[in-house]
């Protein structure tokens, strides 16, 4: 089992000015001098839930400059969002000032208010990702692309700089769908997931779904392909310590999320409206998820117990855990704890065969 770090901070708590980023930096540089083989950070738009992180491209050349060999990856760009050219240039930048750690997930968006950006990708959003993966792949390999120009005529273009690495490696972001899981295996990416509305039984039958698909694919070489799993993470030595730590900052942190999927659920649930909850019933809502989700869905409490569920997810056919660590625990609490994410990670270390360097 790989590990990485993952960041999805909730923009309004925390240091403010210059300190918001010290865990981001900080824990790069730990995973960096530790054997991580990432570190992810999201595209999130116009709401504290993720606010810090509006450009992975930015955050990524961030950590390139404080470390050396860990990877950089977005986790995830929002495809419908931008030019694909745009995607290619900014990211081939990381991978030189990295020297060929770049990795992007690529993800459809699911929050309608992020298409403020560019309304015109909504509708299309879901087909639009898997064809974004091919375009991308094509401008990392130096391949020209057709535009129309300002003045409205044809043009031929490449990106620049040109990037370190001959290939990048892609994930597709999926939320659960098992489509979403086919149609990355049948593009030859890799998959990144969480346990929001999945249990790891499920996923399992969708990751065989994704293995399915990529071995299907014409040309494949009969590498497995990559999962990426991301869990919230903070572990420690007592349980009941650990578990009081987290309850109040990550239960704020659900809470923050809470307006932004409802008003998401919303949108698909017939005579659903968030807005007429009560504030008791959302604290009510929000209390017991915690305790579902601590339960089973994150991964917490002591390495003894950690690491029942790195085998769990073994089993399920994970192959990297990306650990989101920036929930609200205090800098100080999360970096301390990193040390006994590091006993879990030399535990499960992989068989130098099941290194990964591109999902197919």
């Amino acid at each position: 089992m790989d590990f990485s770090l993952f960041y999805f901070a909730d923009g309004s708590v925390g240091e403010t000015g210059g300190g918001r980023y010290d865990l981001l930096l900080e824990g790069a540089k730990y995973a960096d001098t530790h054997g991580f083989s990432a570190v992810w950070t999201p595209e999130r738009h116009f709401h504290p839930f993720g606010g810090l992180y509006p450009n992975p491209s930015v955050t990524g050349a961030a950590v390139a400059a404080v470390t050396s060999r860990v990877g950089i990856r977005a986790g995830s760009v929002v495809a419908p969002l931008h030019h694909p050219l745009r995607i290619a240039e900014e990211w081939s930048v990381v991978d030189n000032l990295s020297g060929g750690r770049a990795g992007i997930s690529l993800a459809s968006g699911w929050n309608a208010v992020d298409f403020a950006l560019r309304p015109e990708g909504y509708a299309g959003r879901k087909t639009a990702v898997i064809e974004a993966v091919e375009q991308i792949r094509a401008l990392w390999r130096g391949e020209p692309l057709q535009v129309t120009d300002g003045a409205g005529k044809p043009a031929e273009v490449r990106v620049y700089p040109p990037p370190v690495q001959s290939e990048l490696p892609v994930w597709v972001t999926s939320a659960g769908g098992p489509e979403t899981f086919r149609a990355a295996g049948a593009a030859g990416a890799g998959v990144l997931t969480h346990l929001l509305g999945q249990s790891l039984d499920e996923l399992a039958e969708k990751i065989a779904l994704y293995r399915e698909a990529l071995a299907g694919r014409p040309g494949h070489d009969g590498r497995p392909g990559h999962v990426a799993l991301m869990l919230h993470t903070y572990l420690g030595e007592d349980p009941a310590q650990v578990k009081e730590t987290v309850r109040e900052p990550f239960t704020a942190y659900l809470k923050s999320s809470f307006g932004l999927i409802a008003r998401s659920a919303g949108s698909i649930l017939a005579g659903f409206d968030p807005d007429k909850l009560r504030e008791s019933d959302i604290d009510f809502l929000v209390r017991r998820s915690f305790d579902t989700y601590y339960s089973t869905s994150g991964l917490f409490g002591t390495v003894d117990q950690a690491s029942m569920v790195v085998e769990k997810a073994r089993a399920a056919g994970v192959d990297e855990l990306a650990c989101l660590i920036d929930f609200g625990v205090g800098d100080k609490e999360v970096l301390a704890g990193l040390d006994h994410l590091n006993t879990l990670r030399a535990a499960s270390e992989p068989a130098p065969s099941a290194s990964y360097g591109t999902p197919a």
